[in-house]
């Protein structure tokens, strides 16, 4: 019997959920086939907003990404997000624009701590949560692309239920990383017990293919990289020559002793560590040191191997050792001059004439940047309380959100998960921060809320601003660069943000004295400690936008007392038309191509009839078509002997009843 992987399971899981009320967070369990769950929903396009991108200042430095081109095919969906993943998923024109091609996923889901905030409820029970969560990753899973990633960011009390629900759609091989964002910045006094200072973002991929961006280096990051000896291959700081092993059966091929040529003593690699390169290539390194060569091993060099790898490991005898044959005071005189010419070797000896024994490697500065960490510290992506005086700035009179996200902690994700023209999704939008960095980072995005209000006061607005050029705080403008403006440059090892904070603590600690304000040795400090900001640099200039829709009303219901599916009092004209092409799976026609049908799927054409199916309308309707195509007459009611007359006039066509043949739902059999 083939071993059973393991599960999270909860009170109904084999259930569905309904919302209870348009526009709130409450749900009532229900079978998965009850039309009220399964019913597609079409979109209902309202207005398109558009901006215009503002023209350069010469005030103002710019970066790359103030000159990508605005991105213009967003959509802003008012509607519940699983009503909103089911069109996006079912409804063919939607389909075929994203599913499989959206490469970012963020959620900022309610969290459920039995809380209830301004702008939306947050009390959902565990296994509701659970099933509502569920749902919506399976619609999530099939609109990623193969090389995207969904990032689901949440507090400490549904997390851990969250990693496994993620583990069971997504696969556990396909977990990624559990990012830590500090999120606070100070306790907060009114906690009972402990001060929560972090929240955690879940990332998974769809699969091996996603490849995350590399985190830009930043001049602190640089800071430490010098040039003292001209290397042509640019800065570097002296770094370590050797790389960790996996535990194994035999030795390393690159564990081996190497003789130091100035103290003549053997330098090893540490404990289940070797050396950097293969044996070879570091031969030629060391070379530039002296008359090298590669010499069988002797007991002393055998212990010492096994040492390094520890009980258990087989020990090479046929690695050599790298030594200089006879070494003497002329191989040491060698090295010693060497050490004062410029540039130094790859490898390095280390101390300032190369006598501590040690040896070192140049490491350059990374081209590719820095791989992303798990920690994020509220110094580099913001926090809840400069998240809160974002939203302030653009909405001066409102109340902000609870737990809003600044715009520096999406501009991470974004940047880690997509590149410029991807499509990001983000099915909470709560105040729109995804779509409005999005947009600012010239990627495409989708977003849906569900609260009309937040939507009409928050969301729209905000975005219709982004588009606008009228939000210049978040990631928008970047404060300038803080460089050096001594007259000799900062001392070694020291950063312009190093100096900056330097010269702040030192004007603090003088300030009220006016004799050490006056003390040359301070005036010499703050000099070669003197730096300045360049200009503000602007990353983002307006431009682009947005479609804005929301979701068709339901055509199908199910009443409890007659224990049937009833078409609702919207099921109407070109809304009924609508909702039964997205339920059967047909793409709308043109209405400007003057087509007798309203559908079509392949070489299947639909028509909805809103009445009575005759044999004189599928004789016409017959009459309209051409070679090899079918048709499909979906009508609210059929005469007799239309079915079987329309199969006969036209081979594989077939007549389909209202609601009756959609779903054929009841609670005591399911879909009949």
């Amino acid at each position: 019997m083939a071993a059973q992987r393991l599960q999270l399971t909860w009170y109904n899981k084999d259930k569905a959920l309904i919302p209870t009320e348009t526009g709130k967070y409450g749900y009532t369990w229900v079978d998965p086939s009850d039309p009220r769950y399964c019913e597609t929903h079409t979109l209902i396009y309202d207005d398109y907003v558009q901006g215009v991108q503002s023209p350069k200042d010469e005030k103002f430095e710019y970066s790359e990404r103030a000159d990508l081109e605005p991105q213009e095919d967003n959509l802003l969906i008012l509607g519940e997000s699983g009503d909103v993943l089911e069109a996006l998923t079912r409804v063919p024109e939607l389909a075929e624009k994203y599913l499989g091609k959206v490469k970012l996923i963020y959620i900022d889901p309610p969290f459920n701590t039995a809380q209830t905030f301004a702008n939306y409820e947050d009390n959902l029970e565990h296994s509701v949560w659970l099933t509502m969560m569920r749902d919506r990753l399976l619609h999530l899973k099939r609109l990623l692309a193969d090389d995207g990633s969904i990032w689901v960011h949440l507090d400490d009390v549904e997390v851990h239920r969250m990693r496994l629900l993620l583990d069971e759609v997504f696969g556990a091989q396909n977990f990624v990383a559990e990012v830590v964002w500090q999120k606070a910045d100070g306790p907060r006094n009114n906690s009972e017990g402990f001060s929560t200072d972090q929240d955690i973002i879940i990332v998974y991929r769809k699969n091996e293919f996603f490849i995350p961006n590399r985190m830009l280096r930043s001049a602190s990051d640089n800071a430490r990289f010098k040039n003292p000896d001209e290397d042509p291959n640019g800065p570097w700081w002296d770094g370590d020559p050797t790389a960790r092993h996996a535990l194994a059966e035999k030795q390393h091929p690159s564990v081996y002793g190497i003789q130091h040529p100035i103290t003549g003593q053997m330098v090893y690699p540490g404990k289940n560590a070797n050396w950097y390169f293969s044996q070879d290539t570091m031969l030629e390194l060391m070379r530039d040191w002296g008359r090298y060569q590669l010499t069988a091993p002797d007991e002393n060099e055998l212990c010492k191997r096994a040492e390094i790898e520890g009980q258990g490991v087989e020990i090479r005898s046929d690695i050599p050792k790298m030594i200089i044959p006879d070494w003497n005071e002329s191989d040491v005189q060698f090295a010693t001059k060497r050490m004062a010419q410029i540039p130094l070797p790859r490898l390095l000896l280390r101390g300032s004439n190369g006598s501590s024994g040690g040896i070192g490697l140049k490491t350059y500065i990374p081209s590719r940047g820095t791989p992303p960490r798990t920690w994020w510290d509220n110094t580099e992506v913001g926090h809840n309380r400069s998240a809160k005086n974002e939203i302030k700035t653009l909405f001066p009179n409102a109340t902000p959100f609870s737990t809003p996200k600044p715009e520096k902690l999406l501009e991470r994700i974004i940047h880690i998960g997509s590149n410029p023209g991807d499509i990001v999704l983000d099915v909470f939008a709560g105040s729109g921060t995804t779509a409005a960095v999005a947009q600012k980072m010239g990627r495409r995005w989708v977003t849906c809320e569900l609260v009309e209000d937040t939507f009409e006061r928050f969301t729209k607005p905000r975005l219709t601003k982004v588009v606008s050029d009228q939000d210049p705080g978040g990631v928008t403008r970047t404060k300038g660069e803080r460089v050096d403006a001594t007259e000799d440059g900062l001392p070694d090892g020291v950063s312009p943000e190093d100096a900056a904070k330097f010269t702040s603590v030192l004007n603090k600690l003088i300030a009220d004295d006016p004799e050490a304000k006056k003390d040359p040795r301070v005036k010499a400090l703050k000099a070669a400690s003197k730096t300045r900001r360049t200009k503000e640099v602007v990353n983002w200039r307006g431009g682009g936008g947005f479609q804005v829709a929301h979701l068709s009303p339901a055509c199908f219901d199910y009443d409890p007392e007659l224990d049937r599916v009833m078409l609702t009092a919207a099921a109407t004209g070109q809304t009924l038309i609508e909702s039964v092409a997205a339920n059967l799976g047909f793409t709308l026609l043109h209405p400007d191509d003057d087509y007798v049908f309203d559908a079509r799927r392949g070489n299947a054409l639909l028509k909805v009839v809103e009445g009575v199916a005759t044999i004189e309308i599928a004789d016409w309707l017959a009459s309209q078509i051409q070679p090899g195509e079918t048709i499909v007459l979906a009508a609210t009611a059929v005469m007799d002997g239309v079915r079987q007359h329309l199969r006969r006039a036209v081979k594989g066509s077939r007549v389909v009843a209202l609601p009756d043949d959609v779903f054929r739902y009841s609670e005591g059999g399911g879909q009949q």
